[in-house]
């Protein structure tokens, strides 16, 4: 065989290139989106849904919301919404706005718990929903509907699943979100989100032993909170029918501190 026939036949038989080819070749990337459909997979309905967590008249309550149009108008749920596409940029965002909308709060410690979705979680379709949690002090708190809310209350976390049947998943809801703050309230100081600034080291004991539902050693708990260097005098004391007490607020690193052990009850 001639070295021409040779290179005739290595040419009629040469490989193309799909991604260089004239014909194939795509598109830079703002070309592309800048004619991509959003729309051309189905979107499934996305909102944040939030338990609001906070201490009134000793006990641990969660903010519900009694919804004023449909679906599920007139049964109560937990605060929440949809994603405003052009105000959030995050997630937390949505959380953020929606938690001032209800409270006028705009500091406060936000987690996200979980995610929700199915096809059968709301009757207006597919739908997802991201599920967070707030814990706030709701000293000074002037608590707003509006008109997708009738009514808005406190509840004592123990009354929801015994007196009120929630909207789509809710009761599931918050029943993970309380979980996790239970979980959570063993090995940080995070109830000292749900109290004012200022505050004894017997409220702040006993935050923690709502949340986890007994008792702790006093003189046990006051030797973790104080090495923990977490919380600071204020100077100032609370006087009451009882002996005055010291008023403390939290550290800038104190509502979110991880303890070395977990907070045990009585042995």
């Amino acid at each position: 065989m001639s070295i021409g026939h040779f290179m005739n036949d290595k040419n009629s038989h040469q490989i193309s290139d799909p991604v260089n080819s004239p014909a194939n070749k795509e598109s830079t990337e703002a070309e592309f989106l800048k004619t991509y459909n959003i729309h051309e997979f189905d979107i499934p309905l996305t909102s944040v849904d939030m338990a609001i967590f906070t201490i009134e008249h000793d006990a641990l309550k969660v903010l519900l919301v009694k919804r004023a149009q449909f679906p599920a108008k007139g049964q109560w749920a937990l605060p929440g919404g949809f994603i405003n596409l052009e105000d959030d940029n995050t997630l937390s965002d949505t959380a953020s706005r929606k938690l001032k909308e209800k409270t006028g709060v705009d500091i406060a410690h936000l987690e996200q718990v979980s995610t929700f979705g199915g096809l059968n979680r709301d009757p207006r379709g597919w739908s997802v929903t991201i599920a967070y949690m707030a814990l706030i002090s709701c000293k000074n708190i002037v608590l707003k509907s509006n008109e997708t809310s009738e009514d808005i209350v406190w509840v004592a976390i123990e009354n929801v699943n015994k007196n009120y049947k929630l909207a789509f998943d809710h009761n599931t809801i918050l029943t993970q979100c309380y979980q996790r703050l239970k979980s959570k309230v063993q090995y940080t100081s995070l109830p000292i989100n749900l109290l004012p600034r200022a505050f004894t080291l017997s409220e702040l004991q006993k935050t923690f032993e709502l949340i986890l539902g007994y008792p702790i050693e006093k003189k046990s708990f006051r030797r973790r909170v104080l090495g923990a260097d977490i919380i600071a005098k204020t100077g100032e004391m609370r006087v009451g029918s009882n002996r005055p007490a010291k008023l403390y607020y939290a550290n800038a690193s104190g509502k979110e501190h991880l303890f070395q052990r977990n907070i045990e009850g009585p042995r």
